[in-house]
């Protein structure tokens, strides 16, 4: 009688052959950014232990799936590798996504509960109290009211609220008011290099440091996230996801600063940027 192969070796194997371990994708493209993994670790918070084991294709430092595949979709982000790519090849090579947790179906209770609730007829009396008491008040420090000090009233009220005829100028209502942004980039000094970030694409990992060497910014910015940085000669910034950052150096746009995804090391002095 033949005895059949064992479970293990009719397994075909996972994922393309071709293509390199999670761990090791992650490792050649901080090489390929020219990130040590300190770096990597300074920019997305993951220790460094966990980092050198991760590139290692050892997952058990992690403390889980869960956490596993976070820190691979970081560290993915941080080098500008595909997370998404990187988080269903780890689920191939072990074992698939979990099935949903509870606490997803208690969020869903918790936001479909609320319900109309009935008036709360103490806090209207309160609030109802406070404004009789208000308007008591109010009429005692002017003189007990009267005509006198309805007169007053009525005579200040005119002082209080000039016309346009009088100030000369339009009402502040239907003024346009410039951007924050706009505002922020015309009134960059010229004896100063002045760079403004914002993330449009995507959030991006961002480095910069002063002509002097020191690191005056680190961290990531979020997506609809502003930053805005000044030195008196030089900035010399790193962009973790540079096509997705939208750059106004000394109030003027940077474009094509590189793709998405893309890590970026520029440097930007006073003056015109493109000179940069």
């Amino acid at each position: 009688m033949s005895i059949g192969n064992s479970p293990e070796e009719d397994r075909p194997p996972v994922g393309d052959e071709h293509r390199p371990p999670v761990g090791r994708a992650l490792q050649q493209a901080r090489i390929d950014a020219r990130l040590t993994v300190d770096e990597i670790s300074t920019s997305t918070r993951v220790r460094v232990p966990i980092v050198q084991a991760i590139e290692q294709d050892d997952f058990s430092r992690c403390g889980g799936d869960v956490y596993a595949r976070g820190h691979i979709r970081t560290l993915a982000r941080a080098v500008g590798l595909d997370a998404d790519a990187l988080v269903a090849q780890y689920d191939e090579e072990h074992g698939g996504r979990p099935a949903p947790t509870p606490p997803a179906t208690l969020f869903e209770a918790e936001r479909i509960r609320p319900e109309p609730r009935r008036p709360n007829w103490t806090a209207a009396m309160v609030a109802a109290i406070v404004v009789v008491i208000g308007f008591v008040g109010f009429t005692l420090v002017n003189g007990g009211g009267g005509e006198d000090s309805g007169g007053a009233v009525a005579e200040k009220t005119p002082s209080q609220a000039p016309s346009k005829k009088e100030t000369g100028k339009p009402s502040p209502s239907k003024t346009a008011d410039p951007k924050p942004s706009d505002s922020a980039i015309a009134g960059a000094p010229a004896d100063k290099v002045t760079v403004r970030m914002t993330a449009e694409k995507g959030g991006s990992w961002v480095s910069a440091k002063d002509h002097n060497g020191r690191l005056v910014h680190e961290g990531v910015l979020r997506q609809g996230q502003s930053k805005t940085l000044t030195d008196d000669k030089r900035l010399d910034l790193v962009l973790g996801n540079a096509g997705g950052v939208k750059l106004y150096v000394n109030g003027k746009e940077v474009k094509d600063v590189g793709q998405v995804g893309q890590v970026q090391r520029v440097s930007y002095t006073r003056g015109d940027p493109e000179a940069g």
